[in-house]
């Protein structure tokens, strides 16, 4: 069971998760809040996104995100709304929410959903603590309760290989031409990687501190290749590239790429480099 919280500094709002915090990077400020939290005397003139009098910080895992407040007038809503990055960091975190967000965007359109509601037949509920120092305008984000997801391995993979992102981009009708970015994961960990593809893979050796770039049409396959210009490399990273590149144009974007890594670290080249580290770029194929 999960024990009450006991480190509560400002005033706290228990915001049940909902889509529009992963789709929209908003959510609505309820009218009980208000007086609380002086809105109206705070943001009643905030009309407009330019107005930087409805700027906020949110404070979320140690990192301070910007964000907004928004009076619409018309509605009498105030909207707290922050950065996509931030709307990402929350899907990692409530995985089970943003699965239901995208099941009920997969059934738009289909009649046997019609009448259904997906809460009641997907019935759980997260939760995501908002605390607000009035006199700093900073938002503090905590998590307070997460559903566990019934196969946590399978669902975090899902999510590190960008297959969920895609399928949320192709529902929201996000722009095609579109990257996906990764991170960085232990060599370790590639065994439970989900394969990806139409990728721009990093390389990294801590111990002899070298720096590898590649492409690649299927990520795991290339990968587990030994590549004699960095054979103990211990974290890989990837980015996805958008739908329909060609293999031409997928390699044309790693040659640039190396490039420009050939001009910040020292390389086999000798391509003139600002030696911002004492790493080394191992390509051996830069252009020049």
């Amino acid at each position: 069971m999960r024990h009450e919280r006991s480190d509560i500094d400002f005033p706290l709002w228990r915001k049940k998760v909902d889509a529009a915090v992963f789709k929209q990077a908003y959510t609505p400020i309820p009218k009980f809040l208000w007086k609380v939290w002086e809105i109206e005397t705070l943001f009643s003139l905030c009309r407009s996104k330019d107005n930087v009098d409805g700027h906020v910080r949110i404070m979320y895992e140690n990192r301070e995100f910007k964000g907004r407040i928004l009076y619409s007038p018309s509605k009498t809503i105030y909207r707290l709304f922050f950065p996509k990055e931030l709307g990402n960091a929350l899907k990692d975190v409530f995985v089970m929410s943003y699965m239901r967000s995208i099941e009920q965007d997969l059934r738009k359109g289909k009649t046997q959903y019609d009448s259904q509601d997906i809460e009641q037949e997907i019935p759980f509920w997260e939760f995501l603590d908002i605390e607000f120092d009035a006199s700093m305008k900073t938002f503090w984000f905590k998590c307070h309760y997460k559903q566990k997801p019934i196969y946590i391995e399978l669902f975090q993979e899902l999510i590190k290989s960008h297959t969920l992102q895609k399928i949320d981009d192709s529902l929201n009708d996000k722009e095609a031409f579109r990257f996906v970015k990764g991170n960085w994961r232990g060599r370790e960990e590639l065994p439970s990687q989900i394969e990806a593809v139409n990728v721009i893979y990093n390389l990294i050796d801590t111990q002899s501190k070298k720096i590898y770039i590649g492409e690649a049409e299927s990520l795991i396959r290339r990968i587990r290749q030994n590549r004699e210009e960095i054979e103990d490399w211990d974290f890989y990273r990837f980015d996805t590239l958008p739908a329909g590149l060609t293999k031409q144009q997928r390699v044309a974007i790693e040659r640039l790429i190396i490039r420009i890594f050939a001009s910040f670290f020292d390389n086999v080249k000798n391509v003139p480099s600002m030696k911002v580290s004492d790493y080394i770029l191992a390509n051996k194929r830069i252009d020049t």
